[in-house]
């Protein structure tokens, strides 16, 4: 492309996406919230995928409390519920609810937690516990769990850490219930770090054993399966075998869950209803049946991608569900390595592309694939069930089209910069040309002319700091206006030689001579701008300003144009003080020259007549600094 090095282009391009690769590569915690919302943001645009059916969940809920009474009710109530729910054909029931103490209303010789061991002995019956995780946890000597048969294979390093969590502790159900039910398993499904659950671990381990999932351990319980094994493929990715499934698992066995909608999506039946037989003889068959409790005061609920206030014992039912339709959310193997690997692509290609044919190009060309990108995640994910993450492609895509156009624009700058400083330096040439046409022709008005330039400096420094100034004079017009000063007097390079050099005072037709040089200045500015094809110049603007104008007085009785106070400009009225108070302290021919505090008392006679009295004050401020420059200072 013509408008930048093709090289610049290239390194702005592939660098940002060699960078972003990286961060693909090692998933910096710090992107961990773009993830989850890029995760978020494709399984709700997915297809959903409805329950299958054979999940039911029997509900504690307010009319069952209403009727039955306040929970927790007797045990021997809860081995009644489970009894009619076997009685009705299901195939496993996982109860989302731990036992832990004996039950209060236990005594007087009711043996309730007996009356509920004897309800569970039959089988199919799946207790929940909690697992801790919690340093200063000791296990439970008292608590009895059903740890998997598990065959873990690996490949590669055999000392690379755990495929699961390892709990520190437990908290169970009471050992006379969980020796009867035979089947338990783990209630735990912790949150993303941003509180949303997205993921379910489906194995842990405790005390040196693995254990299940509540809602693995239902399914496991009603296929009656038994080989179950894990084979770890890296430390991001495993797969749980159980019968002839797999299920694709993360490097800590979590399971991402595809709900099946918002919550009560799954059938609901209450506890009440079942215990009085107010439902249908098939409402359970061949299916399973989790129990739980959704009554205010009794739930546990979890915030999901879907839902803020998804029941804990529907998570368990989606677990479930996932591993009986096994549609579950898969990760491929390699799926970080692929990405990067597209990111690098990408951003090479993109990069080649903006510098054969320019940004608008490249621009267009990643709006186009940014598009493909998210519309070909959202389609594997909702047809294929599979999750390729869209975040770094598009984090890659924008961070070098962003760098392609930072380097684009400071080569811009840097172009213009330059044509800038070219700009000054032929200005500031031009303005020496013609300072020099002055002194060629007269030494004295050349050293004049120099003089002014550091005093118009000084002065429009202090005059600056009046509020009817400080507007005009900013420190970049202050050096330019002190750069021009000394021309003036350019014009008297149109004056007759008999007159600049004349010894004495001159007449009335030469001094009406004398005073056309600020129009000869005017005019030689003119054309000097005409010949350079130079138009609108604000540097030429001012230096005519100041030549035309610098002979003009606050009263008006100037000249060349007769001007009067505000009238005149700015430049005109401080370089008109500078003028006379450098010419008055200069020896001239005919007469001696001032000294300094002469011509600043002269020159504040001059006030409100000859000077803008803001300038004079000015001058007064600064003239001890100005006598140093001064031809009597010498």
């Amino acid at each position: 492309m013509s408008v930048q090095p093709r090289r610049v282009v290239l390194v702005c391009g592939v660098v940002p996406a060699v960078i972003v690769a990286l961060l693909s590569l090692y998933r910096p915690a710090f992107l961990e919230r773009l993830e989850y919302s890029s995760y978020d943001a494709l399984l709700r645009a997915a297809r959903t995928h409805p329950p299958g059916g054979d999940v039911v969940i029997v509900d504690v809920d307010e009319r069952s409390l209403s009727s039955v009474g306040q929970w927790p009710w007797r045990r021997d109530l809860v081995g009644n519920l489970v009894g009619r729910i076997r009685e009705l054909g299901a195939s496993a029931i996982a109860l989302d609810i731990v036992f832990a103490e004996s039950d209060r209303y236990a005594g007087a010789g009711a043996a309730t937690d007996e009356a509920m061991a004897d309800a569970l002995r039959p089988g199919k019956v799946v207790l929940g516990y909690a697992l801790t995780f919690d340093n200063n946890s000791r296990p439970s000597s008292a608590c009895v769990q059903h740890p998997l048969g598990l065959v873990l294979v690996r490949r590669g390093d055999e000392r690379a850490p755990e495929p699961y969590f390892q709990a520190t502790g437990v908290v169970c159900s009471l050992p006379v219930l969980t020796k009867a039910a035979g089947a338990s398993g783990f209630l735990n499904a912790a949150p993303d770090p941003d509180g949303l659950l997205r993921r379910v671990p489906l194995l842990a381990s405790f005390d040196g054993h693995v254990y299940p999932a509540l809602g693995l351990a239902a399914v496991i319980a009603a296929r009656n399966i038994h080989d179950v094994s894990l084979r770890v493929g890296n430390v991001n990715s495993a797969t749980l075998w159980f019968g002839s499934q797999s299920v694709p698992l993360d490097g800590k066995s979590n399971m991402r869950l595809r709900y099946r909608g918002p919550r009560r999506t799954f059938q609901y039946v209450s506890a009440t209803d079942v215990l009085s037989g107010e439902i249908a003889p098939d409402t359970f068959k061949d299916k399973i049946v989790f129990v739980g409790t959704t009554a205010l005061g009794t739930r546990e609920v979890v915030s999901t991608p879907i839902d803020t206030l998804f029941a804990g014992v529907e998570v368990q039912a989606t677990v479930a569900d996932n591993l009986l339709q096994q549609d579950y959310i898969r990760r491929p193997e390699y799926g970080s390595a692929i990405e990067t690997l597209g990111v690098l692509i990408v951003g090479i290609l993109v990069s080649l592309l903006v510098a054969q044919f320019g940004l608008a190009w490249g621009g267009a060309t990643i709006a186009a694939y940014l598009l493909v990108v998210w519309a070909g995640a959202g389609a594997l994910m909702s047809g294929m069930s599979v999750f390729f993450s869209p975040l770094y492609p598009t984090l890659g895509l924008i961070a070098s089209l962003g760098a392609i156009a930072g380097g684009r624009f400071a080569l811009e700058r840097n172009r213009a910069d330059q044509a800038g400083h070219d700009k000054i330096i032929s200005q500031r040439l031009m303005v020496q040309t013609l300072l020099s046409l002055t002194e060629v022709r007269d030494i004295e008005t050349g050293r004049h002319s120099r003089r002014t330039q550091e005093y118009a400096r000084v002065l429009a420094t202090q005059l600056a700091r009046h509020p009817d100034f400080r507007q005009y004079l900013t420190p970049e017009r202050i050096e330019l206006l002190a750069s021009l000063a000394p021309l003036h007097d350019i014009g008297k390079v149109g004056v007759p030689d008999r007159l600049l050099n004349k010894a004495g005072m001159l007449t009335a037709e030469e001094t009406i001579e004398m005073r056309k040089h600020p129009v000869h200045g005017r005019d030689v500015i003119v054309h000097a701008e005409r010949d350079a094809g130079s138009s609108d110049d604000t540097i030429l603007a001012l230096a005519k300003e100041i030549v035309y104008t610098h002979h003009e007085k606050w009263d008006g009785t100037g000249y060349p144009q007769g001007l009067s106070g505000r009238a005149i400009p700015i430049a005109g009225r401080l370089i008109a003080l500078v003028d006379v108070y450098d010419a008055v302290t200069t020896r001239r021919a005919y007469r001696d020259p001032m000294s300094h505090d002469e011509a600043v008392k002269f020159i504040v006679s001059g006030k409100g007549t000859h000077f803008d009295p803001a300038v004079v004050d000015a001058f007064v401020e600064v003239s001890p600094t100005l006598r140093r420059f001064s031809p009597v200072s010498e």
